[in-house]
């Protein structure tokens, strides 16, 4: 069997099977090292992490605690690529505001006199003060609260004071962020030049076409701290090889079945979810399970459990007036994942939106959205508590779940486990997925350091 040995010192090696029982070592007469984790990672050892990942396991120590490899996350990943911000109903009318921070950047969305939805750099050209400092609101104007500079909702700088005559107000607009309106779900890139975003745009639009989302309101929001990495958040998502033990409410709703949160490893789908995909299909609403973008996106219409027809704590629908033309009120949920950023539930009755936005390398911040139609009324069409008691419970579990997850990854005892080939198959191809592309991230580089 062949293994890795790393010299540590004369007459010393490190045996990578990471077995700390490891007698291989011992038998060919040298002094047996047990494996400890590298707390931290450089640039340059970052290429050596991913280069001895074991496909299957969960990574070493450092992916999940380094604050070096949490910049790489930021500057690789979420500096460069699309993420999801926020559903578009969520800015009901012009000078809407919402403000979200990744990472280093604080970004302004908000909506225009001509209906437009832009999205900036929340930072004053002038001194670079923050100029939108709430959460979200809504103004005639974005107003620098510092010297007063004034922007109209489309950037424009239209107001400041005492520039002298060689000042062009035209040069100093707000910065713009790259933003694209999804059928009614707002994504932004903060790269100069985005990647692309059109594949991913052309699967999704007929799945999420048929659920109206631009006919649709934000009844609730709640946002979480996980104390724990983006992704353990992540790899905690996808998979429900954990949901008996810990998510009562869910399961009376969402199946106990490693095939709807999973992805199989050669794409095949048992012959009932494709009956069910065939039935929604026959329906109008598009439900083939589909993983695009080199994995970073996936939809499938997964049906949920037995006679549930929502996320209820009995299983019936949370709200009377329907968001979407779904006509089969069995349909199930349509499932949407999008790496880095969000997850989402889409159900004939309403939609649930979800953002992950890490805040530093132990901590990472979960924003849940329930959209119902703009009619529907609450206290009429809908209880606020039937609507959104199963995610905010299986939400706070989940934050325990990742909060202990961390804590023991902390642990120098931490050796990277194996993931259940049947019930964690998603969390194997996330992984795939974020190794893969660091690798091909990090590329350039190392060749320009060669």
């Amino acid at each position: 069997m062949a293994f890795r040995l790393d010299q540590l010192s004369q007459g010393e090696f490190l045996c990578r099977c990471q077995d700390a029982a490891c007698s291989r070592l011992s038998q060919a007469g040298f002094t047996l090292a047990p494996w400890k984790p590298n707390m931290s990672a450089t640039n340059t050892n970052l290429h050596d992490l991913l280069a001895r990942r074991i496909p299957g396991h969960a990574l070493e120590q450092p992916f999940y605690t380094s604050p070096e490899i949490y910049q790489q996350d930021l500057e690789h990943i979420f500096y460069r690529e699309w993420l999801y911000a926020i559903p578009a109903c969520q800015l009901v009318k012009p000078g809407s505001y919402a403000t979200l921070r990744i990472g280093a950047y604080n970004i302004v969305i908000v909506k225009g006199r001509d209906g437009e939805i832009r999205a900036f750099h929340n930072s004053c050209r002038h001194r670079s003060s923050i100029v939108c400092k709430a959460r979200e609101g809504q103004v005639a104007k974005l107003v620098c609260p510092y010297h007063q500079w004034t922007y109209d909702l489309d950037g424009k700088l239209i107001w400041a004071n005492s520039m002298g005559p060689d000042f062009d107000p035209t040069q100093h607009g707000l910065r713009s962020v790259a933003l694209r309106n999804l059928k009614g779900l707002i994504y932004i890139c903060l790269a100069d030049t985005p990647p692309d975003f059109e594949a991913f745009a052309r699967a999704a639009e007929p799945y999420l076409g048929v659920h109206d989302l631009q006919d649709a309101k934000v009844a609730y929001s709640s946002s979480i701290i996980e104390k724990g990495n983006w992704k353990l958040v992540w790899e905690n998502n996808r998979e429900c090889y954990h949901c008996s033990g810990n998510h009562p409410a869910l399961c009376r709703s969402f199946p106990l079945d490693p095939e709807v949160a999973g992805v199989s490893a050669d794409g095949s789908i048992s012959q009932r979810i494709q009956d069910h995909f065939d039935a929604c299909a026959a329906a109008g609403a598009p439900a083939q399970f589909l993983l695009g973008g080199d994995g970073q996106f996936r939809l499938a219409r997964m049906p949920l459990q037995e006679t549930a027809v929502s996320y209820t704590m009995d299983g019936k629908a949370a709200v009377a007036r329907q968001l979407g033309r779904v006509a089969k009120p069995d349909a199930g949920s349509l499932l949407v994942f999008h790496y880095p950023s969000t997850w989402n539930h889409f159900l004939p009755d309403h939609s649930l939106t979800f953002r992950v936005t890490p805040i530093s390398p132990t901590e990472t911040e979960v924003t849940t959205t329930w959209l119902v139609h703009k009619d529907a009324v609450e206290g009429v069409d809908y209880d606020l508590q039937h609507l959104t008691e199963v995610w905010i419970a299986t939400n706070d579990e989940d934050r325990e779940i990742v909060e202990t997850n961390q804590e023991g990854i902390f642990s120098p005892a931490y050796i990277p486990g194996p993931y259940s080939p049947d019930w964690e198959s998603g969390v194997i191809q996330f992984i795939d997925w974020y190794a893969a592309w660091m690798e091909r991230s990090l590329a350039p580089s190392r060749m320009a350091a060669e």
